[in-house]
């Protein structure tokens, strides 16, 4: 298994991460009550209802997906690392190019808090 570690977000503001280096781009992790296993699993549900979503990589603690935009085709990648000794799922979600996303990370990963709080 690799050593996994999320990349900061660069200057651009087109990425969100919980392990962020600034304001502009960092999100409180997603917390979870249940094993690693129920949390990943209901974290692949979630993802596995969005429209072009695809999951690239899946190791024990670890998700990668790609996300493509409906029309201009860009990709973002959403990195998710969970740590169980805090019960914590981080992540990091960007734009793979561009600069400006218009908020897209952002809502997106508010949008997975929000359907994992509705699994309870």
């Amino acid at each position: 298994m690799r050593n996994h570690r999320l990349a900061p977000c660069p200057s651009s503001p087109n990425c969100v991460c919980t392990l962020g280096n600034s304001q502009s781009h960092v999100m409180p992790p997603y917390r979870y009550r249940n094993t690693l296993e129920e949390a990943k699993a209901g974290l692949k549900q979630v993802f596995s209802e969005m429209s072009r979503t695809e999951l690239i990589e899946e190791e024990d603690i670890y998700l990668h997906y790609e996300v493509t935009s409906l029309v201009a085709r860009f990709v973002d990648d959403v990195e998710i690392l969970f740590d169980d000794a805090t019960k914590s799922i981080h992540f990091r979600s960007a734009a793979r190019t561009g600069y400006y996303d218009f908020g897209v990370n952002r809502r997106r990963m508010e949008e997975v808090r929000r359907q994992l709080d509705e699994q309870g």
